[in-house]
Parts: structure tokens; sequence; C-alpha cells
């Protein structure tokens, strides 16, 4: 599948849902947390496949706000598999050249967690191939409202007038204000929604779902996606004549 892709037309931001780890564990007759420990596998397996064909930023959704709300074994099971996943990995980030960052409400997160993931990027910020972002704690209904409260704080201490709020302005005071906005979104696992991710980044993404669950999402499943979304035309709100007008004026 690798040899089908158009090197021309790679994603620049790939983000991805990875859904289906519980699910897989159930399929199994194993418990949940051993659905996650494979998924980590094929994080490092995507992860490698995105930077050797050429994408920029891949958008991992690991943990929403709304996954506090899941047992508490479960939460702690996947708090310690991260600190375990980013002490192992970081060594291979660098020699990839692969930049770690982070998007969300790190605040919450568990010291131990916190700390590791601190030392990793602190560790990886000289590389200069893929950026991987880790979306932790992160939703975009939490994102978006503490945009509106810091413009709403700069606007108050006189240091922005109400008139120059723009969309352009309200992606400078989002978590991804230094990250370009995703070309494709892939959900595995079957469902078919976004589930509170990137909902403002998201807006003009080509949405890719697949019934895969993701610790069965490997190198091969990505490259499907890539050429499924070559295969699209991206209109950005033209007709397909303006965009075919402007590629043969600009091969």
């Amino acid at each position: 599948m690798n040899n089908k892709i158009d090197q021309s037309r790679i994603p620049q931001h790939v983000a991805i849902i990875m859904d289906g780890n519980g699910r897989w564990a159930k399929l199994h007759g194993k418990e949940r947390v051993f659905g996650h420990q494979e998924g980590v596998v094929s994080v490092r397996t995507v992860v490698e496949a995105a930077a050797e064909i050429g994408i920029k930023y891949l958008t991992l959704y690991t943990f929403s706000t709304e996954n506090w709300k899941r047992p508490q074994a479960e939460v702690d099971a996947l708090m310690a598999l991260m600190v375990e996943a980013v002490k192992r990995e970081t060594g291979d980030l660098i020699r990839q050249n692969v930049r770690l960052l982070t998007i969300g409400d790190l605040s919450r997160l568990p010291k131990e967690t916190s700390n590791n993931l601190r030392w990793s990027i602190e560790q990886t910020s000289a590389c200069t191939g893929l950026h991987l972002v880790l979306a932790l704690s992160y939703s975009s209904r939490w994102e978006i409202t503490e945009a509106s409260k810091q413009i709403s704080i700069d606007v108050k201490n006189g240091e922005l007038q109400p008139e120059n709020v723009t969309e352009h302005l309200l992606s400078k005071y989002m978590t991804t204000k230094d990250i370009p906005d995703p070309d494709l979104l892939i959900r595995t696992g079957g469902e078919r929604r976004i589930s509170n991710f990137l909902m403002w980044q998201l807006s003009y993404a080509e949405l890719y779902f697949t019934d895969t669950y993701w610790p069965d999402f490997r190198e091969e499943s990505l490259y499907e996606s890539i050429v499924d979304y070559q295969s699209r035309e991206r209109r950005f709100g033209k007709t397909g004549e303006q965009i075919q007008h402007e590629n043969k004026s600009n091969p």
C-alpha cells in the first residue's frame, strides 16, 4: 500500500482518535488494560510509519477529560502505562528525530506522569522531524472555554478590543496555536463521531472512519487512510471547477 501513496500530497497534519482498546481486549478474553498495552505497540508502529512517509504533525487523542470518569483502577493503570511508555520510548523518539508535544489540561495529571512528560518534551525539544502531539486530559469544550476566559481577561484589562476578536485571533488562544490544523482525522474502532476532539481545528479536515480496533491499526492501516485521503478533492468552500482551475494554474 505504501507504493500507492502520492508523496507530493502527504497530509501535513494527521489526528487520530485511538478507539477500541477495551473492546479489542474483551474480544480476546483479556482485561481492558491489556488492550491499552497493545495499543502502545500501535502507537510506536504508526509514529514510525508517519515519520517515514513525511507527515509533519501527528496528534493522538490519548486521554480525554471525559476519561477521568472511568473506573479509578483503569485510570490508574493508564497513567502508569503512560509513565512507562514515555520512559521507554524517549530514546527511540530522539533517534527518529521526533519531537514530543502535549495539549490539554495537564494540571490534572498525576505528578509522576506530568514530570515524565516534561522530561521527554525537554529531551526531544531539539528534534526537527515529526511532531508527535499527545492530547492528554483534553477536550475541545475545555479548550474553547479556556480561550474565551483568557480573551475576556485581556479585554477587561484593556489589552484587547472586542472588535479585534477574529477567527484568526481566537486560534492564537488555543492550545494548538503553534500547530497547523489537521488535514486528516482518523478514528478507529467503528464509531462515527469526533467525541469533543479538536472541534475548532477540524473544521475542514477530511474524516476517515475504520472498524479496525486501535490495537490492530498498524502501518498498512495508516497507508490505506492516506491513500483514501488523497482520493478526495479538498475544496474549502470553493467549487470543484475552481479547484481544478487553480491546480492547472499552479502545477
